[in-house]
């Protein structure tokens, strides 16, 4: 055992093995429910999954790779193993956030409280008290085609703008009012 610990917290692998502590207090917060999980990685083509699990996953791989480096490789070649640990720890993660990003994907599909208060666009002959259809743009700039109703005193006609104001989850649609602003 204490061969594992001078091997962890000697070169090279100490330089991870501090940012594996910080990682692990990183989670010890995440669990106490100090922080949260949900922040996105778009740099380096890391989006779609939350930097917490991206950061850790680069960090515990290059780690993993250090500590095996400076088992293996010379002592000459040692300067090198941090920067080929970072790079292996790099497209290991790359690797791995592929499948990740799937299991934190909402498939598309988005709240439709989320989209209460949006301007849409009618896409039928006429959005009525008992039919018609909207194309919707959502935040994140992925458009919808929805089910929309109006309150009885407006008729809106295709292509004319509206405002969503509210959700009817029995009937699953939108209620619709017209809307004069830009979109």
């Amino acid at each position: 055992m204490t061969e594992f610990f001078h091997a962890a917290l000697g070169f090279p692998t100490v330089i991870f093995t501090f940012l594996l502590a910080a990682v692990l207090a990183y989670w010890l917060a995440v669990i106490a429910g100090l922080l949260d999980l949900d922040h996105d990685a778009p740099w380096l083509g890391f989006g779609g999954v939350p930097a917490g699990i991206v950061i850790s996953l680069l960090v515990a791989v290059a780690w993993l790779l250090s500590l095996v480096g400076g088992q293996v490789l010379p002592d000459a070649a040692l300067a090198a193993v941090p920067f080929a640990a970072a790079a292996g720890g790099w497209l290991a993660t790359r690797a791995l956030i592929g499948p990740l990003r799937r299991a934190f994907q909402d498939g598309g599909q988005h709240s439709r409280g989320g989209l209460v208060g949006r301007p849409c666009v009618i896409r039928t002959g006429a959005a009525t008290p008992d039919f018609g259809q909207a194309e919707v743009t959502a935040e994140d700039g992925s458009t919808a085609v929805v089910q929309v109703r109006t309150t009885g005193r407006d008729r809106l006609g295709r292509g004319d703008k509206a405002l969503i104001f509210e959700y009817d989850k029995d009937g699953e649609f939108f209620w619709v009012m017209p809307y004069e602003s830009e979109l």
